[in-house]
């Protein structure tokens, strides 16, 4: 059974830092594609950052170029989402989602298999 759980969300004044951690469990790691998303109430999930399992392979959402960083570590079956310079426009609920193995990255949410149950990031002005 796959178990995605994420963890460092919180609250935190724009211009601050937080640190999003997801624990994978259950999948072939190292070949499965994995995302971060986020979502508002009464708005559609949208994909933050995704990180293939080629190192330094990632994609961005332009609103958060240059401010947040996605990696991974394959050895622990962890993946981060680094969030800096935070604005009240990231708050939202972020998900923690991966891919079946072996696909090709996709930044739509409907593409990804597995998902974690969010965690609540509120940036306050």
């Amino acid at each position: 059974q796959v178990q995605l759980v994420e963890s460092g969300g919180g609250l935190v004044q724009a211009g601050g830092s937080l640190r999003l951690s997801c624990a994978a469990s259950g999948l072939p790691f190292s070949v499965s594609v994995m995302g971060w998303f986020r979502q508002v109430p009464g708005k559609e999930r949208n994909v933050v950052a995704t990180i293939n399992t080629s190192p330094g392979s990632v994609y961005y959402a332009d609103s958060v170029k240059g401010r947040f960083t996605v990696s991974r570590d394959n050895a622990k079956n962890m993946v981060y989402l680094q969030m800096n310079s935070l604005k009240p426009e990231d708050t939202a609920l972020y998900y923690c989602a991966a891919m079946r193995p072996f696909r090709q990255p996709q930044l739509v949410w409907t593409q990804y298999d597995y998902w974690g149950q969010g965690t609540q990031v509120t940036v306050s002005s």
